[in-house]
C-alpha cells in the first residue's frame, strides 16, 4: 500500500468508484483517496494545483512547474478544460509552442484512448468515452481502479519525457513491421513447470457430478489404463447413491463414471469409466521424503476452467486438516501437505506433482478466512495461498484397498481423544479389545509423541495414526515419560 502523502491534503472521493481530485499542499505531494482504499500518491509538484492546472503558456511544463526548454504544456488549462467536457476533438489537440493555442494532429494528444480518467468529472473517462461504473463498496474493484490510475499516470509521464528528449525528427520503428520470431520447437526443459504440465495434463480429468439434492464439479486423475480414476470423496459423494458422474478428458472426450469405493475418513474415492481407450495413467511418486520449499505443480479444473496449471512450493508438512464435517468431527482429519500453489474450488481431486511430473498428493482443501477450511466446488472461499493435499503414500494404500476389496481400511487405536490442557492428546474411553487396551494405554494418558513426531493436539494424533498402515508397530511417548509399544489396528470403512 502507498504511504500517506507528506505535507499534502487528501483529495475528495469521487462518485461511482472514481478516484478523488488531488489538492496540492505547500511544499509536498498530494494524495487522492478512493473510497475504502489507501491514499494513492499523485505526482504533483510543490505549489502546483495538480495535473492540468498549469498556466496556459508555452513556457510551462506538464507538471505545473517552469520548463527549462520552453516546450508546450500538454495539460494546459485550455486542454484540460476541453478534456473535461467529454469532447472527442479535445483528445486530439495540442498547444503550439509559445502560443497556448491548440492544433490538431500534433505529436501529443490531451489524453490517450483507454482507461479511467481521475481528472475529469465523475462518469467520464480520460479518453472521452463513458467510464464503467464500479459497484460501491466493492473493495476488490476499487483496488483494480487504483492500479489502472497508476498505469495511466505512468504512461502519460513517460510520453512527456519522450517528447522532451526525442523530438519529432527521424524515422519511426514499428513492432508490427518486424517479422515473427522462429516457432518454438523441441521438448520443454526437464524439471520445468511446462514439462510437468505436458506430462500430466492428458491424465487429468474434470468430474461433473450431480445427485438428488446437489450438483458440482471437481477433478481427478487416471491411475490405470482400464479406467480407474483417483479423486476426493467430497467430489463424488453427492452421486454415491443413485447420482451421476461424467468424466471429461483433456481431448474433449466424455464418459460416464461410477463410484467403485470411497473413504470419508481420508477423503479419498475411486471411480471408473468404461469404453474409453488410450488412457494414460499418471506416475505416482512418494510423499514420505518431501521437503519444505520443494517446488510443486497443481493441475485441475478450478471454477470449471478445465486443465488449469498452477505452481508453488511445499509450504509445510504434516498439517492436521479436517477434510469435511464440523470442527469437532475427527472422522475426517487428514495429515496434509500444505502448499501455496493456487488451489481453488474445483481443483479438489486433482494431482499435486513434483518437478519430475510424479504425483505426490491429491489437492483436497483450501483455507479461506471467510469460510474456514473448505474444499471442492462447494466452498465459497478462494485461494489465499494456503492449500492442502492428501499425501500420495496414504492415498495409494487406500485406493489399492478400494480397488481390491471394494472398501477402504482405516487405521485406528480404539480410543477417544481430546486436546490436553498442557499440550498433547489426552485419551478418553478405551474400547475393550482394541489396540490401545492391548498396549496398556489408559483413559487420561496424554500422548506427546508417536515415534519421532511431536503430538501437540488430538487432531495431530489422529492424523499421525492414519498415515500409518494397519499392523504397524509404533512407539507412543506419554507426558509422564513412559513409552508404550502399540500395534495399530485396521477396520473396514463402511461403504455408504
Amino acid at each position: 500500500m502507498a504511504p500517506a502523502a507528506q505535507a499534502g491534503q487528501p483529495g475528495q472521493a469521487g462518485s461511482s468508484g472514481q478516484p478523488g481530485q488531488a489538492q496540492a499542499g505547500s511544499g509536498g505531494q498530494s494524495a487522492a483517496t478512493p473510497p475504502g482504499g489507501e491514499p494513492v500518491q499523485e505526482h504533483t509538484t510543490p505549489g502546483a494545483a495538480g495535473y492540468g492546472a498549469a498556466q496556459n503558456t508555452g513556457s510551462t511544463s506538464a507538471y505545473g512547474s517552469p520548463s527549462a526548454e520552453g516546450y508546450p504544456n500538454p495539460w494546459s488549462a485550455q486542454a484540460a478544460a476541453a478534456a473535461q467536457t467529454g469532447s472527442t476533438q479535445s483528445a486530439q489537440q495540442q498547444q503550439q509552442p509559445g502560443t497556448g493555442q491548440a492544433y490538431a494532429g500534433g505529436q501529443y494528444s490531451a489524453y490517450p484512448q483507454t482507461g479511467p480518467n481521475p481528472y475529469s468529472a465523475p462518469g467520464t473517462s480520460v479518453y472521452n468515452v463513458p467510464a464503467q461504473r464500479e459497484k460501491k463498496g466493492t473493495a476488490g474493484k476499487l483496488l483494480a481502479g487504483v492500479a489502472a490510475v497508476s498505469l495511466v499516470i505512468g504512461g502519460v509521464a513517460g510520453g512527456t519525457v519522450g517528447y522532451f528528449t526525442g523530438g519529432s525528427s527521424g524515422s519511426s520503428v514499428n513492432a508490427l513491421d518486424q517479422p515473427k520470431p522462429a516457432q518454438q520447437t523441441g521438448n520443454a526443459p526437464a524439471g520445468s513447470v511446462e514439462s510437468v504440465a505436458q506430462k500430466l495434463s492428458p491424465s487429468v480429468v474434470e468430474l461433473q457430478v450431480s445427485g438428488r439434492s446437489a450438483a458440482g464439479e471437481g477433478s481427478g486423475f487416471v491411475i490405470s489404463t482400464d479406467g480407474y480414476i483417483l479423486t476426493n470423496n467430497h467430489v463424488v459423494e453427492v452421486a454415491a447413491n443413485g447420482g451421476q458422474i461424467q468424466a471429461v478428458f483433456q481431448d474433449g472426450k466424455k464418459a460416464a463414471a461410477k463410484v467403485v469405493g470411497r473413504d470419508p475418513t481420508t477423503d479419498i474415492a475411486v471411480v471408473k469409466v468404461s469404453g474409453v481407450g488410450n488412457l494414460k495413467p499418471v506416475e505416482l511418486g512418494r510423499s514420505d521424503d518431501l521437503r519444505v520449499g520443494q517446488q510443486v505443480v497443481a493441475i485441475g479444473s478450478p471454477y470449471e476452467l478445465t486443465g488449469t496449471v498452477t505452481s508453488g512450493i511445499v509450504s509445510s508438512l504434516h498439517r492436521p486438516v479436517q477434510a469435511g464435517g464440523d470442527k469437532t468431527d475427527q472422522a475426517t482429519v487428514m495429515d496434509a501437505i500444505q502448499t501455496d500453489a493456487a488451489i481453488n474450488p474445483g481443483n479438489s481431486g486433482g494431482p499435486l506433482a513434483n518437478m519430475s511430473g510424479q504425483v505426490i498428493g491429491i489437492n483436497s482443501a483450501i483455507y479461506s478466512p471467510n469460510s474456514g477450511r473448505g474444499q471442492g466446488s462447494g466452498s465459497e472461499g478462494g485461494n489465499v495461498g494456503i492449500g492442502f493435499a492428501i499425501p500420495i503414500d496414504q492415498a495409494r494404500r487406500t485406493a489399492d484397498d478400494i480397488i481390491k476389496t471394494g472398501h477402504a481400511t482405516q487405521t485406528f487405536i480404539g480410543a477417544k481423544v481430546q486436546d490436553a490442557p498442557q499440550g498433547g492428546a489426552q485419551l478418553g474411553d478405551i474400547t475393550p479389545g482394541s489396540p490401545a487396551e492391548k498396549a496398556g494405554l489408559k483413559s487420561g494418558d496424554v500422548v506427546t509423541k508417536i515415534g519421532d513426531r511431536v503430538i501437540d493436539s488430538a487432531n495431530t494424533l489422529v492424523a499421525a495414526v492414519r498415515t500409518r498402515a494397519p499392523n504397524e508397530q509404533v512407539t507412543f511417548t506419554l507426558a509422564d515419560g513412559r513409552t508404550v509399544q502399540v500395534t495399530l489396528g485396521g477396520q473396514p470403512v463402511p461403504a455408504n
